[in-house]
């Protein structure tokens, strides 16, 4: 039996300015050349490196597996943004939201920590490599220009747009994130006629027992030819 791909730690960061129109979020467009997601709109991040693992142990300090991997996450963060963005993040300042994971059946598995923060007052600089433009925007303005074809995003990108989309501020944001535990997506996709549906824990066809008890209960994002729609109720 084949095995899936390990997982590769990673790390975004979610960097939010406010506007007198509201909050907006820093976007990267990948290189259309790039090994992963080509032309997608991201946020700051990537892989771990062994570099950041090794600074995040305490200097050889007994910690806890998770904080120690949070740790490292913050550190792969601040060293994202610099090199793709050139921007100066303070690592200790992002707030975890949610973590990603992608199913077995990915050529290329990364668990990704989300992590929010403000946007330092500097210009941005892209790479010009892996990234090869930026852009400002309010998380509804961004989901919109999805439909419109005008932004590639990927799911974790659109539904942490839809997560911050009714927050009237940076600080209702990071506030919000604070208050509750950051939460795990193992991502599962079904094909439907129309495009593909994305599924997660709480939803009675994703296939844990405590979903399957409750019919009706969705907790999905709907990627249809016709646009995309997030969907979580029991």
């Amino acid at each position: 039996m084949t095995q899936p791909p390990l997982l590769v730690p990673a790390a975004s960061a979610v960097l939010l300015r406010d506007r007198p129109s509201g909050p907006e979020v820093l976007l990267l467009r990948r290189s259309l050349t790039a090994s992963f997601a080509p032309g997608a709109w991201v946020f700051p991040g990537g892989r771990v490196d062994a570099a950041d693992a090794d600074a995040a142990d305490g200097g050889g300090e007994i910690v806890g597996a998770a904080s120690a991997e949070l740790a490292a996450a913050r550190r792969a963060a601040v060293r994202e943004t610099a090199e793709e963005a050139g921007l100066v993040i303070d690592g200790a300042a992002l707030v975890p939201l949610t973590r990603w994971c992608p199913p077995a059946t990915a050529a290329r598995r990364f668990l990704t920590w989300i992590l929010l923060g403000r946007a330092p007052e500097q210009p941005v600089t892209v790479d010009g490599g892996e990234i090869t433009e930026h852009r400002w925007a309010r998380p509804a303005d961004a989901l919109v220009a999805r439909d419109r074809g005008d932004l590639e995003l990927l799911p974790p990108t659109w539904v942490t747009l839809w997560t911050l989309a009714p927050c009237i501020s940076a600080e209702d944001a990071l506030i919000t994130a604070a208050a509750a535990p950051p939460e795990l997506f193992e991502t599962r996709f079904v094909r439907v006629a129309e495009g593909l549906v994305a599924m997660w824990h709480g939803d009675e066809e994703y296939g844990d027992p405590a979903a399957a008890a409750l019919p009706g209960a969705r907790h999905r994002l709907w990627m249809l030819d016709t646009g995309w729609r997030y969907e979580r109720h029991v």
